[in-house]
C-alpha cells in the first residue's frame, strides 16, 4: 500500500471539505457550542459538593468521546455515498489505486478535521469548568491523567470507530442521509457509556474502568478494519449504483 497516494486522496477531500460550509460550521459549532453550555448550565444551577463534581467531571468531559462518534458522520458518510451522487467518485475508482489506499485516504479525511474541533472545544471546556469549579473545588480539576486518557486515547479510537462504520455503510447505501442515520448508530455505545458515567454506575474518572473501555474500541477498530476491506467493492460501487 503505497501512503502517498492515499495522502493524495485525503488532500483532495479536504478541498472539497472547504467547499462544504454546512459541514465546516457544524464540525467546529457544536464543541465548542458545548465547551460553552456545559460550564453555563453548572455555573447557573445551584452549586455541587466537591464529592459531586468529581463525579460529574470526568463524565462531562467524556461527553467529547460522544462527540466524536457524531462528528466523524456527515464527512466520512460524504467521502462515498456524496461523491457517488456528485458524480466525482468514479474516476477515483477508476485509477489502478488499490482499495485499502481508497479506504485510507477516505479516513484520514474524516478523521483529522474532527480531531482537532474536538481537541478544541475541549481545551476550552475544561478551561472554563475549571474557572467555575475553582472555589467549590480548592484546585483546579483539569488536566489531570485521566484527561490524558479521554483525550488522546479514548477520543482518537472512538473517531476512528466511528469513521470506519460510516466509510463502510457509505460503500453500501446510494443516498448521503441514509448512509448518515445508519452510520450515527456508532454513537450509541458511547452514549450508553456516557449515561452510565452521569448515573455512576461506571465510574469514568477512574483510570482502569477508561484503559478497558480503550482496549474494547481498540478492539473493534481492529474488527472494523478487517470488514471495510472485506465489504469494500470498487467494482460494484462502479457497475451497480444508479
Amino acid at each position: 500500500m503505497r501512503l502517498s497516494q492515499s495522502w493524495i486522496i485525503a488532500a483532495k477531500d479536504f478541498k472539497t471539505l472547504r467547499k462544504k460550509k454546512n459541514i465546516i460550521y457544524m464540525l467546529f459549532f457544536i464543541p465548542f457550542l458545548i465547551a460553552v453550555l456545559i460550564p453555563a448550565v453548572i455555573g447557573y444551577v445551584a452549586h455541587k459538593s466537591p464529592a459531586e463534581l468529581v463525579v460529574f467531571l470526568p463524565a462531562f468531559l467524556f461527553f467529547y468521546v460522544i462527540l466524536a462518534g457524531y462528528l466523524a458522520t456527515p464527512i466520512a458518510s460524504y467521502t462515498i455515498a456524496g461523491e457517488k451522487v456528485e458524480k466525482s467518485l468514479e474516476p477515483l475508482l477508476a485509477t489502478p489505486t488499490t482499495d485499502s489506499e481508497i479506504l485510507l485516504g477516505k479516513g484520514i479525511a474524516a478523521f483529522f478535521p474532527p480531531l482537532a474541533a474536538l481537541w478544541g472545544g475541549s481545551a476550552l471546556f475544561m478551561l472554563l469548568m475549571d474557572l467555575i469549579t475553582r472555589d467549590e473545588l480548592g484546585y483546579y480539576y483539569f488536566p489531570d491523567s485521566n484527561t490524558a486518557l479521554v483525550l488522546l486515547l479514548l477520543l482518537p479510537l472512538a473517531l476512528l470507530m466511528s469513521v470506519q462504520v460510516n466509510v463502510i455503510v457509505s460503500s453500501r447505501v446510494t443516498d448521503v442521509r441514509a448512509g448518515q442515520q445508519l452510520g450515527g448508530l456508532a454513537v450509541v455505545p458511547l452514549m450508553g457509556l456516557y449515561v452510565s458515567g452521569e448515573l455512576n454506575l461506571i465510574n469514568l474518572g477512574d483510570a482502569s474502568n477508561l484503559l478497558i473501555i480503550a482496549a474494547a474500541l481498540l478492539v473493534v477498530d481492529v474488527l472494523l478494519f478487517f470488514v471495510s476491506r472485506a465489504t469494500f467493492r470498487r467494482e460494484e460501487i462502479l457497475t451497480r449504483w444508479k
